[in-house]
């Protein structure tokens, strides 16, 4: 009997291995055939803590090699640093949490000068989680927050019509390069976003915007992400099973993405997105009179889509 049990152990031991190799082999074996770049795993912090804030979250930022040998920055190269800090709606930070527009001093907020010549807009911005806004092609400033908590922003601005609205959309993570957050005892939660925004020129959010994705994540195969022209789908992706085994994809920013004459007209149109999808807090309920018939949009996969690139131009 024992000389049995020492051969089933040394089967069970066996069958073990041959299985673990070939696991190995599988995750190994992955040629990707498409345009973005690819990386696998965790990415290297660089900036610990962009921006601290009770009850929020740890927004860091950090660096990633893909198998071409490009280095990426995640979840996006951003202007939180320098940029101007958009005028707040609501942000529980700085200690501003009205229940309604009437505890809003809205007259107060400057005006950024983007056309001498032209005239003030007035817009309500609601991100999931942090974007900065271009008009005319010039910024006029980044979102007061990152990551959490969740805040709006009001906006007021001279610019001559028609008006070109261009706005970087960030999901942010708490696990750099993969596009995951804690939720609900899942460490690897993939995060969603959802963007809403409404402008006194007439200008909304909806599904006539164009839409581009440049970082999606987290992937068990990069090659389930499929192109058609400029779409990049990943509804047919799965999710890895763990952090190590995440991969991502990434592709570079336009160097002039947010000017007023680039031509964003063959980006994929942006996907609108139900209110009880995105599931918006307080900031942007109290307030949902003033954003009207403004939709949340976002590129076609609200998940896995974590650097978005939007544009419009106004009437």
């Amino acid at each position: 009997m024992k000389f049995i049990a020492i051969i089933l152990f040394v089967l069970i031991i066996s069958f073990s291995c041959k299985k673990s190799s070939s696991s190995a082999v599988d995750d190994t074996s992955i040629t990707y055939t498409g345009t973005g770049s690819v990386t696998k795993g965790l990415a290297t912090t660089t900036t610990s803590n962009l921006y601290s804030c009770t009850g929020g979250r740890v927004t860091a930022v950090g660096t990633i090699n893909s198998s071409d040998g490009k280095s990426w920055i995640v979840p996006a190269e951003n202007n939180f640093a320098t940029g101007v800090k958009l005028p707040d709606l609501y942000n529980e930070c700085n200690g501003k949490s009205p229940a309604s527009i009437a505890q809003v001093d809205t007259a107060s907020v400057p005006i950024t000068v983007i056309d001498a010549d032209g005239e003030i807009i007035t817009g309500y911005i609601y991100g999931d989680n942090y974007f900065e806004l271009y008009v005319n092609g010039k910024l006029v400033g980044v979102d007061a927050v990152p990551f959490t908590p969740f805040n709006a922003s009001f906006v007021k601005f001279r610019a001559k019509r028609p008006i070109k609205y261009a706005i970087k959309l960030v999901d942010w993570e708490e696990n750099l390069g993969i596009g995951t957050e804690l939720n609900g005892g899942n460490a690897n939660h993939p995060g969603d976003g959802g963007f809403a925004a409404k402008f006194s020129d007439g200008t909304v959010t909806n599904s006539s915007w164009k839409a581009q994705t440049f970082y999606i994540a987290p992937l068990s195969n990069p090659n389930c992400v499929t192109e058609t022209g400029t779409s990049r789908i990943s509804s047919g992706c799965a999710l890895p099973s763990s952090a190590a085994n995440a991969y991502a994809l990434h592709w570079a920013l336009p160097t002039n993405w947010y000017a007023s004459d680039y031509d964003g007209s063959t980006w994929p149109t942006a996907v609108a997105y139900s209110s009880a999808t995105v599931g918006p807090k307080v900031a942007y309920s109290n307030f949902a009179p003033q954003f009207g018939n403004a939709q949340f949009i976002w590129s076609s996969n609200l998940i896995l889509d974590n650097l978005v690139l939007i544009r419009y131009t106004g009437n």
